[in-house]
């Protein structure tokens, strides 16, 4: 398994995937993972630097470094499973070294993420390079929903439709489950933010990225009934432009009415759980994306879903069951802002209604997303492969 991502150094959906995968995998068959960042000490795990004389290089290009150190060590097993761009490289060039086949998860779509750029700058070209050469070489690609598949065959059409499998991103819902709350809960981070728990509450839990739809979120919390409270758990900002705007944002918002929670860090499992669960409903305004594994973990906690209708979301987000969908339309985003604040009031005003979306959302999320099948599913195309 070869990843940017693995604890504890997780950032998103992609690295909560591979390890969640990694995990069950490992009940089935031997599993390493070869992964960037801090030394690790856990069996099984090879961590891989930057060459040093790369140090002050593109962002892209020290990755680039990392994944030619990841291609050497895989040098002892039966299939490489490379997770998005950061790892192609390594994966790609690891097939073709030691003749093993070299599998490709596609999280996201470099080609679908144009304002990467301002992160990136030239190195948009370089990760948008590495990704087509992963795709277009691999030996089999999992896109994490079906509407993932059609992005990938739309955005590299020399691959064969039928080298391209789906299995879709998963829940541990013995981990992801309704939690207490408030008075309930000895350490409650509700208690110590604030929150009033007899007044609504509305939750998002995200990056601070173009894609995640932040800024849309809160420009549409100005239009939220009176009282209604928001926890916006948003941190890691790509960019210090995407940062400034977000804290003006926000800082506006706050002069306008009170309920309004900002948490910056990263907060433990736990902590997430009690906000998801206290939360009347979960806010997903996403721009882009393939899946979203935070509204399975919002539905897992029993909570009912506001999402935005792009990407896989209507693959997990029920509309009219376990939660409502609203249209993003990129010409028209003052549209989509207005529609995210009426559903969410919509949702906090109908108790019973957002209870019983709750409930369902839960059932669906154990039924329909557990991560043995997704395991599973993933070794059976390794072995096709053989």
């Amino acid at each position: 398994m070869l990843t940017r991502e693995y604890p504890p150094e997780i950032y998103g959906g992609a690295g909560v995937h591979v390890t969640e995968l990694t995990r069950f995998m490992r009940e089935i068959t031997e599993v390493d993972v070869h992964c960037m960042g801090a030394p690790r000490d856990m069996e099984g795990v090879y961590v891989h630097g930057v060459d040093p004389a790369l140090e002050d290089a593109n962002p892209a290009i020290k990755t680039l470094s990392t994944g030619l150190r990841m291609a050497q060590a895989a040098d002892n097993v039966d299939v490489v499973h490379s997770h998005t761009w950061y790892a192609g490289l390594g994966g790609h060039l690891a097939g073709k070294l030691h003749g093993i086949p070299h599998v490709a998860t596609a999280h996201s779509l470099e080609p679908h993420r144009p304002w990467k750029r301002e992160q990136l700058a030239g190195g948009y070209e370089v990760s948008s390079w590495s990704e087509k050469n992963a795709m277009e070489y691999a030996d089999a690609v999992i896109a994490v929903s079906a509407r993932m598949k059609d992005s990938i065959l739309e955005a590299y059409p020399r691959i064969e439709p039928d080298r391209v499998h789906v299995v879709l991103n998963g829940i541990d819902t013995t981990l992801w489950q309704p939690r207490p709350t408030f008075e309930d809960n000895e350490n409650s981070v509700l208690t110590e933010l604030g929150v009033d728990p007899d007044r609504p509450i509305v939750a998002f839990v995200g990056r601070i990225t173009r894609q995640k739809g932040v800024e849309h979120l809160v420009k549409a919390a100005a239009h939220f009934d009176e009282g209604v409270q928001l926890v916006l758990c948003a941190g890691a900002p790509d960019t210090p432009e995407i940062a400034a705007r977000t804290t003006a944002l926000v800082e506006d918002l706050k002069s306008q009415r009170d309920g309004i929670f900002w948490v910056q860090n990263m907060l433990e499992r736990d902590r997430i759980q009690e906000i998801l669960t206290a939360a009347d409903t979960f806010v997903c305004p996403s721009i882009y994306e393939p899946l979203g594994i935070v509204n399975l973990e919002a539905m897992a906690c029993g909570t009912a879903v506001v999402a935005s209708d792009v990407g896989g979301i209507p693959e997990v987000v029920v509309d009219g069951e376990t939660g409502t969908l609203v249209h993003y339309d990129e010409n028209d985003e003052e549209a989509f802002e207005r529609d995210i604040a009426a559903q969410v009031n919509a949702m906090v005003a109908d108790k019973q209604r957002a209870q019983k979306f709750g409930v369902a959302g839960r059932e669906r999320a154990v039924n329909e997303f557990s991560w043995a099948t997704i395991a599973q599913q993933t070794v059976d195309i390794y072995k096709s492969l053989r």
